[in-house]
């Protein structure tokens, strides 16, 4: 326990100093081969069956090589802490989440508009010329948050380099695989399934931690009486959480692909500002060192 902590404080100061490589990172590698490999297994005139078959199939094929070799790289002894630290670092994303947002909230208040869309197109995969900029950057940063942060340090903790690379990369296998439109509506299914049974218990740690964070009451009631109608067994939870704990509205209608998605609002109280996100990113924040604060006291128990 004592290493897994020190591990895990390590990686996040790292990933706060240093943020996520600009050229070479792991994830963007992964990215391609995911890529050649839905070549070779999708084929779009196959029948649904055949194609989510093929879809199981290609997630496994990445996900298992990869996953081992990384459990073996992590039993050699010399190395092994050194290789948990980088590969953790790598896997979580709480300093990218800054960099990604903070333009966002900087530029609406110099009154750039227009550069404040672009950034928040970076981070959301609606039409730009609809955002309600404020409330989709908010729903990004606590949606991440809890996919890119807390479920990483999660997985971690239950399993591991081998349990949190393969976490890190079937949640990237959901983002691109992941959609219900007519292209991976059957192929990405699995991956979208497999991404919401890693992210069940996650999801809802984060969830608490935003509440106890944040508005409490507020949280909690937003989390058991709007959560359960979102389209995301995972989303839901967080962000519903998110914005009773920071007293806001999330959620309403957004265009995609230009059609009109008819959403409910989660949360309650005002609608978000600019200054909002930079709350948002402040309650990830205190969220990370709540659960560092938590892990040093099992740790000391642990040795009481």
């Amino acid at each position: 326990m004592l290493i897994s902590t020190l591990i895990i404080f390590i990686a996040l100061v790292i990933d706060w100093l240093v943020g996520e490589p600009k050229r070479w990172h792991p994830l963007v590698g992964f990215g391609h081969l995911a890529n050649r490999t839905e070549q070779l297994f999708h084929q779009q005139k196959s029948s649904p069956k055949q194609q989510i078959i093929s879809g199981f199939i290609a997630v496994m094929a990445l996900l298992l090589p990869i996953s081992t070799v990384c459990y073996y790289i992590a039993e050699i002894d010399i190395i092994n802490n050194i290789f948990a630290v980088v590969m953790l670092t790598l896997c979580i994303g709480h300093k990218s989440l800054h960099d990604h947002a903070q333009p966002i909230a900087s530029s609406l208040e110099s009154g750039d508009i227009q550069q404040a869309r672009y950034h928040t197109s970076r981070i959301v995969s609606r039409d730009p010329a609809t955002l309600h900029i404020p409330r989709a950057a908010i729903e990004s940063v606590l949606e991440n948050g809890a996919d890119s942060v807390f479920s990483a340090l999660f997985w971690f903790l239950i399993g591991g380099v081998p349990a949190v690379i393969f976490y890190r990369l079937s949640n990237t296998l959901d983002a691109m695989w992941g959609y219900r439109n007519q292209q991976y509506l059957y192929f990405g299914r699995f991956a979208a399934r497999l991404d919401d049974v890693l992210n069940y218990i996650p999801a809802r740690l984060t969830a608490l931690t935003y509440a106890l964070i944040g508005k409490t009451n507020t949280a909690l009631h937003a989390w058991q009486q709007q959560a359960k109608q979102w389209d995301s067994p995972n989303a839901g939870p967080v962000m519903a959480s998110g914005a009773g704990a920071l007293n806001i509205t999330l959620g309403g209608p957004a265009q995609y692909d230009g059609h009109w998605q008819q959403r409910i609002t989660l949360g309650s109280g005002q609608e978000p500002k600019a200054a909002d996100i930079t709350r948002a990113l402040r309650l990830v924040r205190h969220s990370v060192w709540l659960w560092l604060v938590i892990l040093v006291l099992l740790t000391g128990l642990s040795y009481a």
